[in-house]
């Protein structure tokens, strides 16, 4: 009772909601520099290649067939299949270019692809994507291959298509299933399509669905997003993702078209986070750091047991490979201590592409408290907990800073280490804050989502 009572509290949500990163890395993209460039990530890319560390792999296909008015991706939209060939035949130099600092024929563990909408691909330009991966990397037998994909453009052809080519991982974007909020935010899709691209999955050999939904979204209630969730639950995903809709119009001018009085308040948000987490975990689904769900048995649920979930770009991964490269418009790499993110407008990336050239705009050379604050961040988003073994040696003041959370009931201070209580864990964003150096110059720019 006192939680709830606390988590009801609106002075505490209007201390809490405040501006934040996920977390995804640390430091966090509009820290890193524009001085480090193509020279510095081939150099990072030719280290990297002497050593034996497997690699995990993005690659970001951008194209969709129709903007979604809430999309916070880097996507663009067309309805000419001449288009999408143009971009594999970037790639195709671009993972040749990659290759040639890095050396041809490294290992991967994981490969994910994103966008965007990957499956706006048909079945030949899918193939031929995989085949100029399969041609320079070697996927180890127990590679996971995981793709997303829009319930509205998959076939049965296509599901077949990717299975064949080794992909056992879907991520559907459902995001909402109720008509009115679907109407307000610009993706109509009904619960029988998604159950039918469910089962076609299942059938046709996949044997991990993930679905993607969101929370906050323009004419979100309680009542809905309660329907919404057993909806999806009688399609017993193996993970859940749910997500807090980041409403950045000022960066993403589509995103104006959603009436601002149609979203949901802090309280509201709040309540629609709360119910999400009621609902998947009395239906026995682990909760995993912010805001997945993974059945017991899914790799994900197991990992976090052990005490070895990791979290990257790619959000929480139970494959904690040394590397992640990222290829594409826009994909982010991190390599050797080391961040880099390629050119997001297709022609700034088109352009270095086709000189010969990486496309890397920025990045980040990661400093050793970079490494100790990044390394106490990513325990506590993943174990919830922080040992003083682990702490950042540089956070002198930390007992100061913890002392509002503590007073509030997020975490308890045990002898040895800080812990995340059950209601710490709705702020988790907020506490990992705490050691972020760079914060506090980049709050108030609009940059960063609320944290609730």
């Amino acid at each position: 009772m006192l939680i709830a009572a606390r988590v009801d509290s609106m002075d505490l949500l209007r201390r809490y909601d405040t501006e934040g990163p996920r977390y995804t890395s640390y430091p966090t993209v509009p820290t890193w520099s524009r001085v480090f460039g193509a020279e510095e990530f081939a150099q990072a890319l030719r280290v990297a290649g002497q050593g034996g560390a497997p690699l995990e792999l993005y690659v970001h296909f951008p194209y969709c067939a129709a903007k979604c008015f809430y999309c916070g991706c880097n996507a663009l939209t067309t309805s000419r299949r001449e288009l999408i060939e143009q971009y594999l035949d970037d790639l195709e130099v671009e993972i040749e270019t990659v290759t040639r600092a890095l050396g041809k024929g490294k290992d991967v563990v994981q490969l994910h692809w994103g966008g965007g909408t990957p499956n706006h691909l048909d079945e030949r330009q899918l193939t031929r994507a995989f085949e100029m991966l399969a041609s320079r990397f070697t996927f180890l037998p127990n590679a996971e291959l995981s793709v997303e994909a829009d319930p509205r453009l998959v076939s049965h052809e296509q599901l077949r298509t990717l299975r064949t080519l080794g992909f056992r991982r879907l991520s559907l974007g459902v995001q909402d299933l109720d008509p009115q909020v679907q109407e307000a935010i610009g993706r109509v899709q009904s619960f029988a399509m998604v159950k039918d691209v469910v089962e076609g999955a299942r059938d046709t050999g996949f044997d991990a669905i993930n679905l993607d939904l969101i929370y906050g979204l323009p004419r979100q209630t309680q009542e809905s997003f309660g329907r919404t969730i057993e909806q999806v639950l009688t399609l017993a995903p193996d993970r859940v993702a749910c997500f807090g809709y980041a409403h950045l119009p000022a960066q993403r001018p589509h995103q104006r078209l959603i009436e601002h009085e149609d979203l949901p308040d802090g309280s509201g948000r709040f309540a629609l986070l709360r119910l999400a987490v009621s609902a998947f975990t009395s239906a026995d689904y682990a909760w995993i750091g912010l805001d997945h769900f993974a059945k017991a048995t899914d790799p994900l649920a197991q990992a976090q047991r052990r005490g070895e979930l990791h979290r990257n770009f790619m959000g929480y991964t139970t494959r904690a490979g040394q590397h992640l490269l990222g290829l594409g418009m826009s994909a982010i790499s991190e390599i050797e201590g080391c961040f880099a993110q390629n050119a997001s407008a297709l022609p700034d990336w088109r352009s270095a592409i086709r000189s010969g050239r990486l496309a890397t705009v920025r990045g980040h050379v990661l400093t050793p408290d970079d490494q100790a604050r990044q390394a106490a961040i990513l325990r506590l988003m993943c174990d919830l907990e922080l040992r003083d073994a682990e702490l950042p040696p540089t956070l002198a003041d930390l007992d100061e800073r913890l002392a509002p959370f503590l007073h509030d009931g997020l975490v308890v201070r045990q002898a040895d280490r800080i812990e995340v209580t059950a209601l710490g864990r709705y702020f988790l964003r907020n506490i990992c804050a705490l050691f972020d150096a760079y914060l506090p110059s980049q709050r108030g720019a609009g940059q960063f989502s609320r944290t609730i």
